[in-house]
């Protein structure tokens, strides 16, 4: 028994040590329960408790159950003081998970309660990564703007200027825009004006498509953008997808960012065995593991490494070869 709990500890601690990278965090589903504690005690009124913003281990909740997640937290990040702070947090905690390099990704949000505009909002992510530099965390950080679908075409319009204003401002930490939000809402067609905008401005495009099954035509028009990465990309390899578009990502080699346990959470994967990174992986396709919400799917990179390993029976001379294909 001692042997079995030592080799466990020796497993977890090569992971840990294993320098990493994170190419999809989303800012706000990444605070862990220690920052939602602070947040929580900011504004006791709301009574809010972190169980409701936290996915615990075995548990799972429907994707629509996963965005009401993010309203609640949303609820609690309203001051750029607030923003601030779980910026700083969220690099902190990745960098003691032995990750080097970390995307930031989060959508812009205005407060009229706080005085909060978007552009404060950005400002207090960028200071974020300014701060935590300065304290000399061995960890480079770069910002991805969204833009959420729920916000429609015209916001998309607004989120673009603003990521293209801070793209030529800040010195390569703003890199790009992510399309994220949720997947039923809208039309790929509807933002393909502003996405276009953005990718001749020079911003890189990490787009989340297929997150949800028979969706081939939409799926079809984010990828004729030739994103410079995918989110998820969940149902392009499997039932309610299509050979068609697994043949358009492999032609153009558009990297796939693959979250293990946030599939398994929401219920758009039904087990670890099944997960679309073993035929990913299978054929030697450039893709990466990520997080996407370490705070809301508790988990954090060391163990969806550990998980993909494991899962897939990857010796560790494959773990950094396999799960850092660019």
């Amino acid at each position: 028994m001692e042997a079995e709990e030592e080799q466990q500890q020796w497993k977890t601690n090569f992971y840990s040590e294993l320098p990493k990278v994170e190419l999809h965090a989303h800012l706000n589903g990444s605070i862990s329960s220690n920052t939602m504690k602070k947040l929580i005690a900011k504004k006791p009124g709301l009574k809010i408790h972190d169980q409701m913003t936290m996915i615990d281990k075995g548990k799972k909740r429907t994707l629509e159950e996963c965005f009401q997640m993010f309203q609640i937290i949303h609820q609690l990040t309203t001051s750029p003081e607030d923003i601030l702070m779980v910026t700083k947090d969220v690099i902190k905690e990745f960098a003691d998970d032995g990750v080097k390099y970390l995307e930031l990704r989060s959508t812009p949000r205005k407060e009229n309660a706080t005085g909060m505009t978007k552009k404060t909002y950005v400002e207090s992510v960028l200071e974020g990564i300014k701060q935590s530099k300065h304290e000399n965390l061995d960890i480079d950080v770069r910002y991805l703007i969204s833009v959420d679908r729920r916000g429609g075409p015209s916001v998309a319009r607004e989120t673009v200027k603003l990521a293209e204003e801070f793209f030529l401002s800040t010195e390569d930490t703003v890199l790009g825009l992510d399309l994220s939000g949720d997947p039923t809402a809208g039309q790929a067609k509807d933002f393909l004006e502003p996405l276009l905008e953005a990718k001749k401005s020079g911003l890189k495009l990490a787009l989340h498509l297929s997150e949800i099954p028979n969706q081939i035509k939409e799926t079809q028009v984010l990828l004729d953008l030739l994103p410079d990465r995918i989110g998820h990309g969940t149902f392009l390899s499997s039932e309610g997808g299509s050979l068609d578009l697994v043949n358009f990502v492999r032609k153009h080699q558009i990297p796939l960012e693959l979250c293990l346990t946030s599939n398994i959470k929401s219920q758009t994967v039904p087990s670890y065995d099944q997960h679309h990174f073993g035929f990913w992986y299978s054929i030697a396709h450039p893709s990466v593991i990520c997080t996407d919400d370490k705070g809301v799917f508790a988990t954090h990179l060391s163990q969806e490494y550990q998980l993909a390993a494991e899962t897939f029976n990857l010796t560790q001379a494959q773990i950094p070869r396999g799960l850092l294909r660019r």
